[in-house]
């Protein structure tokens, strides 16, 4: 783990943490990466470092925010529901 540590201190890496005893505090990053994975990055098979990068840069540029609905965000978008907030 100190290893672990000392790589990612390295590399200026932030490290994030919960809380202790709180299991809500990355609850909106860990829904994140599942859509992603399940959504998007499952289906692709093999990629080059390059070709991953590229992929998930669509995801959440192009797919994520101007296509994929949230029922969090009343059916809306992020964009669609973001411009809502703008126009109030």
């Amino acid at each position: 783990c100190m290893a672990t540590m000392a790589w990612l201190n390295k590399r200026k890496v932030t490290i994030s943490m919960s809380r202790r005893g709180n299991c809500w505090d990355n609850a909106c990053s860990e829904s994140f990466f599942a859509l992603l994975k399940k959504e998007w990055t499952r289906r692709l098979g093999l990629l080059t470092r390059k070709e991953m990068t590229e992929e998930i840069h669509f995801y959440i540029t192009q797919y994520y925010h101007k296509v994929r609905q949230h029922t969090a965000l009343g059916g809306l978008t992020p964009n669609a529901y973001a411009q809502q907030l703008n126009a109030a």
